[in-house]
């Protein structure tokens, strides 16, 4: 895979009470992706950004909600989740120590 497009696939990580409660339990990690981003690609960026080993990845499309604004409708992007399970051993901390 060529090393840009693998710099770009992750958007970031999302961080929240539930995916904080699957990390700890089953080295499970959660990130925003590119929508055109495949499991391999997904898998190869996470080694390659983090420096661990992936065991396996999910991925599931998140479907935009449909909103008011006012009188209007509207409708908010979908976008694309992605688990990480890591090999047993392998961590990934995003306090940066703090």
């Amino acid at each position: 895979m060529n090393q840009e497009r693998l710099m770009k696939v992750l958007l970031g990580p999302i961080i929240s009470e539930k995916t904080s409660l699957i990390a700890d339990q089953s080295a499970q990690y959660t990130f925003k992706v590119e929508p055109t981003a495949t499991k391999r690609e997904i898998g190869q960026a996470v080694e390659l950004l983090f420096e661990v080993k992936v065991d396996s990845v999910q991925v599931l499309n998140v479907k935009g909600k449909a909103k008011r604004f006012g009188a209007r409708l509207g409708k908010r992007p979908g976008w694309r989740k992605a688990y990480v399970r890591l090999a047993p051993g392998n961590d990934i901390d995003f306090g940066g120590g703090a």
